[in-house]
C-alpha cells in the first residue's frame, strides 16, 4: 500500500512539475520578458496566449496584398506590413510576439553594428523552420567553431583571383540569354516577362561555375531544387505544426524524394572529383574542385585529424548553398535593376553610354567590370531599395546589454533591412526614390560609415559570395545594355513579395528593342 501511495505521489508531483513548466513558458516567461522589457521603455505588442502576434502578422499581410500597388518604391507596407506598422505606432526599437517568444525590432544602426559584429557565444541566428532542412543546410545554418572552420575552407573558393578564372563560364551564360532574346524580340520590339529568364540565367551561371565540367547534373540538381522551394514555399503557407513533417503525406514523401535525388547527384559528383584528384588531376577551376582543394589541404595540414576537414555530406550540403544563394540573389537583384533601369530611362542611358565607352561590343572582362562607376552605383541603389532578404534575424545566447538597454536570453532581434533601406533619418527625405548618385563617393560616404546597407550583411557572417553576385551582376546587365533598350510595358503590375528573396509576384514584363 505504501509503494501505490509512494508512486501516486511522484505522479502528482511528475504532473504539476511538468503543468508547472507548461504554464511558466506558455504565460509567465513571455509575461515576465515583457515586464521587463516595458520597463526598459521597450514598447510595442502585448504578448498574446501562445500565438504572439500570428494572428496580425496574417491579417496585415493579405489586407496587403489585396490591394493594388502604385508603381512606385515605397513597397514596406506592401512586403512587411506588420513590422511596417509596429514601427510606425511603437517607434524604431519596439516588442512583437511569434508564439511565445519576445522578437524586439531594432532598427539603430549602432545596435545592428553590435548584433552583427559581435563575437560567438552572444548572438545567434534564429531557429529555423524544421522544413527548411529539406532545401540547404551548410554554412549559413552554422554557429560557432563549425561556422568558422566550413568559412575558413570555403574563403578560397570566393577569392578575387579565382572569381577571374569564372569569367568564361559567366560570359558563355549571359551569350546564351542574350541570343535567345535576339532571337525573341522582332526588328521593332517585343513584349518579354525577363524574370524566368533571369532565373535561368543565374542557375545556369551556378551549374557552370559550380560543377565545371558536370554541368548537366548540375543542371538536374538546380531543377530538383526549385522543385524543393515551391513545395517549401507552399509548406510555409500553412500553419505549422510540430512533427507534420514526419507524417507520409504526398509533399512530405515528395521532398523526402528529392533531398535523396539531390544528395545523390552532388555525391556522385564529388566521388568522381575525389578520384581524379588522387590520380593527380587538377580540378579548380569550379567552385566545386576550389571547395575540395581547400578541403584536402585542410585535412592535410591537420595530419589528418578525425575532426579536420568536412565531410562529403558537409560538402554536398554546400553544394546546395551555392545554388540557393547564388541563384535566387542575382536573379532578383538582376530583375529589379531591369525594372528600375525601364522606369528611369536617363540611368539606363547614362549606364549604356558607361558600358559602350569601356567595352564597345566586346565581351566584358574582369579589370573593366571593376571599372564600371556608374553600373555599380546603380546595382547599390537597387539593393537598397529591393534588398534580395529584407528582415535578418538573430537571438540571444545569454543575457546582455545592447545600447541602453539589457536582453534576457532566448530573446529575438529583428532588423528589417527593408525598413533600414528606406529611412529618412539615414538615407534623407528622397529615401524612396531611385537615385544612384547618393552612391557616387562609395559605400562608406553614402552610409556615414553607418551600418544603414546590409543587402549581404555585416561583420563575421556578411554573405561569403557577395563579390561572386556582384560581377556576375555586372556582366549581365553589360551585355544586355550593349545589345537592348528596354522599357516597362503596359501590361507589368508592380507588386514585389518576400519568399526566399524579394522577388516580383507577376513577373517583369518588359518592352525590348534591338541595338
Amino acid at each position: 500500500m505504501r509503494e501505490i501511495i509512494t508512486v501516486f505521489f511522484v505522479a502528482i508531483l511528475v504532473i504539476l512539475c511538468v503543468a508547472w513548466k507548461t504554464f511558466c513558458w506558455i504565460w509567465l516567461n513571455p509575461k515576465l520578458i515583457e515586464k521587463y522589457l516595458r520597463e526598459q521603455g521597450i514598447q510595442g505588442h502585448s504578448y498574446k496566449f501562445l500565438y504572439g502576434n500570428a494572428k496580425e502578422m496574417a491579417t496585415s499581410a493579405k489586407a496587403a496584398i489585396s490591394k493594388p500597388m502604385n508603381l512606385s518604391n515605397q513597397i514596406a507596407p506592401y512586403v512587411l506590413p506588420f513590422y511596417h506598422q509596429t514601427v510606425q505606432k511603437f517607434g524604431k526599437l519596439s516588442l512583437t510576439w511569434v508564439g511565445t517568444t519576445p522578437r524586439v525590432i531594432i532598427m539603430d544602426p549602432d545596435m545592428i553594428k553590435d548584433i552583427l559584429s559581435t563575437k560567438f557565444g552572444h548572438f545567434e541566428r534564429a531557429r529555423r523552420n524544421p522544413l527548411a532542412s529539406f532545401l540547404v543546410n551548410g554554412l549559413a545554418s552554422y554557429e560557432g567553431e563549425k561556422w568558422v572552420k566550413h568559412r575558413r575552407i570555403l574563403n578560397p573558393a570566393f577569392h578575387l583571383k579565382k572569381l577571374k578564372m569564372m569569367m568564361p563560364a559567366f560570359y558563355t551564360s549571359c551569350s546564351e540569354m542574350i541570343i535567345k532574346w535576339q532571337n525573341m524580340v522582332s526588328a521593332e520590339s517585343s513584349e518579354l516577362d525577363v524574370w524566368p529568364d533571369l532565373q535561368n540565367l543565374t542557375a545556369d551561371v551556378i551549374s557552370r561555375t559550380a560543377f565545371g565540367s558536370s554541368y548537366e547534373e548540375g543542371r538536374q540538381v538546380f531543377q530538383l531544387q526549385t522543385e524543393q522551394s515551391d513545395l517549401i514555399i507552399n509548406a510555409f503557407k500553412s500553419v505549422y505544426i510540430p512533427g507534420f513533417r514526419f507524417l507520409p503525406t504526398e509533399r512530405n514523401r515528395r521532398m523526402k524524394e528529392i533531398r535523396r535525388e539531390v544528395h545523390t547527384l552532388v555525391k556522385d559528383i564529388i566521388k568522381r572529383r575525389e578520384k581524379a584528384m588522387k590520380t593527380g588531376e587538377v580540378w579548380n577551376n569550379d567552385l566545386l574542385g576550389l571547395l575540395m582543394e581547400s578541403n584536402f589541404k585542410e585535412t592535410k595540414d591537420n595530419d589528418n585529424s578525425k575532426n579536420a576537414g568536412i565531410s562529403i555530406d558537409e560538402v554536398v550540403e554546400e553544394c546546395k548553398l551555392f545554388y540557393l544563394a547564388g541563384q535566387e540573389t542575382t536573379s532578383t537583384l538582376l530583375v529589379w535593376t531591369m525594372i528600375l533601369l525601364s522606369k528611369h530611362q536617363d540611368w539606363q542611358e547614362k549606364a549604356r553610354e558607361e558600358v559602350l565607352r569601356v567595352f564597345g561590343k566586346k565581351p566584358p572582362d574582369f579589370d573593366g567590370l571593376n571599372h564600371l562607376k556608374i553600373v555599380t552605383m546603380i546595382l547599390y541603389e537597387v539593393l537598397r531599395l529591393y534588398p534580395p532578404v529584407v528582415l535578418l534575424l538573430r537571438t540571444t545566447c545569454k543575457k546582455l546589454k545592447l545600447g541602453e538597454v539589457c536582453l534576457p536570453s532566448g530573446v529575438q532581434v529583428a532588423m528589417p533591412t527593408l525598413l533600414v533601406h528606406h529611412d529618412k533619418d539615414f538615407w534623407g527625405e528622397n529615401a524612396e526614390e531611385f537615385c544612384p548618385n547618393r552612391f557616387s563617393g562609395g559605400l562608406s560616404k553614402a552610409t556615414k560609415n553607418q551600418a544603414s546597407f546590409l543587402p549581404f550583411s555585416l561583420g563575421p557572417r556578411i554573405c561569403i559570395g557577395q563579390s561572386f553576385a556582384l560581377t556576375e551582376a555586372k556582366m549581365a546587365i553589360t551585355m544586355i545594355l550593349q545589345h537592348f533598350f528596354f522599357q516597362l510595358s503596359p501590361t507589368y503590375v508592380h507588386a514585389p513579395q518576400y519568399v526566399i528573396t524579394l522577388q516580383p509576384q507577376h513577373g517583369a514584363q518588359l518592352n525590348l528593342y534591338r541595338l
